[in-house]
């Protein structure tokens, strides 16, 4: 069975009218396009950066619904932001030069596969490094530079709660989300000296194109694992991700299931405050209690799943 990856391959640039320019990557649907709605009502200017041309330009009309004054653009600008870096430098370039340094730099392009690992197809394997991860590191290096000089910046990586566990269905989707933080813990030890922030979202399946596109071929212990947590609406996750990332803070998680996963998965990320630190120390005990429990339930969904299927097969073979 041939897997196709969901998703999009998009990058948006926000720059503020208030000299707080944002840059957002994968806004031309999704979560990517809400995030940049959500900057856009903040007096941002926006540069959308994607490979379809189309989607964009649909994308560009709804956020300019959001205008706060009639001062706000919405740049357009077409490009696979995953294949030659080259270009990617040269598209952040022209959109610096024509509305100004990017203050914010919002990671969000991103595409996915949900298959057991021997039914992905084998190049799936580096197509989705290459959109999840170089697609963020390209950006995110056309625009480090300027930061640095400035110094002043914020960029965001928006991975998935799928880049802290690993679950049945994600053998090429998770270790390509799991990378970007890996990203962003080093970067950050190496930009903090210049007023420069990372934040890495870890938002739970969202209702977007890709995730109902996805849904589709999706394996039924995958279906079943993900509906053991609830499904947020892009809106829900845009608001909380622009919140975390012009407070500057390294998390942006969503509920109290992100809340858990990433005080749990902390390791040696860095805090945001003192107070942060301590509640990840006095609740490890005790998310790592629950958090048993909810592996247990996984694995009973897998050996369910695995044993209906050697039933139904032993059925058909009878007949």
């Amino acid at each position: 069975m041939r897997q196709q990856p969901h998703g999009a391959d998009f990058h948006i640039t926000c720059h503020n009218s208030m000299r707080v320019p944002e840059n957002v990557t994968g806004g031309s649907s999704g979560i990517g396009k809400s995030i940049a709605i959500e900057c856009f009502k903040r007096g941002a200017f926006i540069t959308l950066v994607a490979q379809n041309e189309n989607k964009l330009l649909r994308a560009k009309k709804e956020i300019e619904k959001h205008s706060i004054n009639d001062k706000q653009v919405v740049l357009c600008i077409s490009v696979d932001v995953s294949k030659n870096y080259g270009k990617v430098q040269s598209v952040i370039k022209q959109a610096q030069e024509k509305l100004g340094p990017v203050d914010m730099l919002i990671n969000c392009a991103g595409i996915s596969v949900a298959a057991k690992f021997e039914d992905v197809d084998i190049e799936f394997f580096s197509r989705l490094m290459e959109v999840n991860y170089l697609g963020s590191v390209y950006p995110t290096r056309a625009v480090i530079h300027t930061m640095k000089e400035r110094r002043m910046g914020r960029i965001v990586f928006v991975s998935s709660q799928a880049g802290q566990l690993g679950l049945f269905g994600y053998t090429a989707y998770s270790p390509s989300k799991f990378a970007l933080r890996g990203l962003a813990e080093s970067l950050q030890m190496e930009v903090k000296p210049y007023n420069i922030y990372i934040t890495v979202a870890y938002p739970p399946d969202t209702d977007t194109p890709g995730f109902q596109e996805e849904n589709k071929s999706k394996p039924l212990e995958t279906k079943m694992i993900s509906e053991t947590s609830g499904l947020c609406q892009p809106d829900q996750v845009a608001k909380m991700v622009v919140k975390d990332a012009v407070q500057g803070n390294f998390n942006s998680s969503i509920g109290s299931d992100g809340y858990m996963l990433s005080s749990l998965t902390c390791g040696m990320s860095p805090v945001t405050t003192i107070t942060e630190g301590l509640q990840q120390i006095f609740t490890m005990g005790l998310f790592r209690t629950i958090a048993l429990f909810y592996l247990g339930s996984f694995d009973s969904i897998v050996r369910r799943c695995m044993m209906q299927k050697i039933n139904k097969d032993g059925l058909e073979k009878n007949d």
